[in-house]
């Protein structure tokens, strides 16, 4: 029995409520992916009464099935000459405005059900960027923690030996994710470059001597922080002064720091998957680079902070917490920027009960359904993953402007291209949400504000 809406019902809430059984119906076992859809279907439940038009084009099937799915085995020789064996994907979700664009996460965790989700967030993600860009995502289970650069190597260009059938510059351009940072993308862009003998802008994030572009790395903090400043502006507000819950110790952490303390603002805590460190004295500028060289350099724990700065306190991952003790500090500002669902509703209760006024999330996804409920609710600023962290695939889109024009701009202008940028997303995000009768929800302005560019590209192109 067919679970779609028959022709001619104009009631949005059952056409998405079909769709939603469709969607879990065809994609079981895939919790994330569900959870991305249904977040962005709520909000267009406000866009359907308005635009019928989307309905009879059947637009909700076809932007929640992705264009293409690629899913390949990747054999590889370790250290000792072993074989081993990781599955490598590529989700070409949505191509209606740009070529698909998204990026490589490799960790033990990936799967089809959690590619498919970032894929789907990165479509409306890139949408609200302003630039030509459509919605991919791919990468692998391999981990490459722990690993040999060489090792970190064969495994990379076996990858993209299977990969570079399926992409390129005018068709699918990956990034660097999780797992995936500038010396993966420089091994894929090695292999890229020997297997289809061209020097092409395929790859985003790459090294700056060879076609990357200054800001890259720093964009997704920068940007994020960039975005909760015109948050804290509707309120007639600044960062000075403010103290502020980072998660995570990665690239986006690690900038979003850098930025936070150049605003004025303290950071107190930074995490890993091994626990969450809280120093009370801020972490400035001179312990924000050890933690760099910790982590880039040395590929350390954060634990070694607490070590290191006496004042520091680590507290180790514990399971059986219901909570994480990072979101029960007390802080003016949070920014979970380490993994997606890191934020629960005890998570959200926490920060809510000690006064944090403002989320604006770095990593995809970080805030549970109920999480999110709960900050719409207390009505603090919430700036939603898909705009408050689409800094970092925006100056991807800048550096693959460089690629094409074969230039290189200078930092200055990069970073005054992403702070425009993410004022243009803020800007879509708020009048969206005013338009369409809910101030202030940005969750809202995010997913209309991208779904309907995309969805009048794809009833401009007919039933592709």
């Amino acid at each position: 029995m067919s679970v779609m809406t028959p022709p001619g019902i104009k009631v949005p809430g059952d056409y998405i409520e079909s769709v939603m059984i469709s969607v879990k119906a065809k994609n079981p076992a895939e919790p994330e992916f569900h959870q991305a859809v249904a977040e962005v279907f709520d909000s267009l439940r406000l866009v359907l009464a308005k635009h019928p038009e989307y309905q009879s084009a059947r637009l909700l099937e076809r932007v929640v099935e992705p264009e293409r799915v690629l899913m390949f085995r990747v054999p590889w020789f370790d250290d000792q000459g072993n074989i081993q064996v990781n599955r490598g994907f590529r989700i070409e979700m949505n191509s209606a405005i740009g070529p698909y664009k998204g990026g490589l996460r490799f960790h033990p965790s990936v799967n089809l059900g959690i590619l498919k989700f970032l894929a789907f967030e990165q479509v409306f993600k890139n949408s609200l960027t302003t630039l030509p860009m459509g919605g991919g995502k791919g990468g692998s289970d391999f981990d490459p923690k722990g690993k040999s650069d060489n090792e970190v190597m064969r495994f990379c260009q076996s990858f993209m030996t299977e990969l570079q059938r399926h992409i390129g510059p005018d068709t699918d351009v990956p990034a660097g994710d999780i797992g995936v940072g500038g010396r993966e993308i420089g091994f894929l862009f090695g292999q890229y470059k020997r297997l289809r003998n061209e020097f092409t802008g395929v790859l985003t994030g790459k090294g700056l001597g060879w076609g990357g572009s200054l800001i890259r790395p720093e964009a997704t903090g920068y940007g994020c922080v960039y975005f909760a400043k015109e948050m804290l502006k509707t309120r007639k507000e600044t960062f000075d002064g403010k103290l502020c819950l980072v998660s995570g110790s990665g690239n986006v952490s690690q900038y979003t720091i850098e930025k936070l303390l150049d605003l004025g603002a303290k950071p107190v805590t930074a995490s890993d998957s091994n626990g969450v460190i809280y120093d009370p004295d801020g972490i400035d500028r001179d312990k924000l680079a050890w933690i760099m060289d910790l982590k880039n350099v040395k590929r350390g724990r954060i634990r070694e902070y607490a070590d290191k700065f006496k004042k520091a306190i680590f507290m180790p991952t514990d399971i059986k917490l219901d909570h994480n003790p990072l979101w029960n500090i007390k802080a003016d500002c949070a920014f979970p920027s380490a993994t997606q669902n890191e934020i629960t509703a005890k998570d959200a209760a926490n920060l809510l009960k000690n006064g944090c006024k403002l989320v604006a999330e770095g990593a995809n996804m970080p805030s549970t359904l109920e999480a999110t409920k709960m900050f719409l609710d207390a009505k603090i600023l919430y700036g939603p993953a898909k705009a408050a962290n689409a800094g970092g695939v925006a100056t991807s889109g800048l550096e693959m402007a460089q690629n094409s024009a074969r230039l290189s701009w200078t930092r200055e202008e990069v970073d005054e291209r992403l702070h425009k940028i993410m004022i243009a997303i803020h800007q879509t995000c708020f009048e969206t949400a005013e338009k369409y009768g809910t101030p202030g929800n940005l969750v809202n302005g995010a997913n209309i504000g991208g779904f309907v560019k995309v969805a009048n590209a794809m009833l401009d192109q007919g039933l592709v």
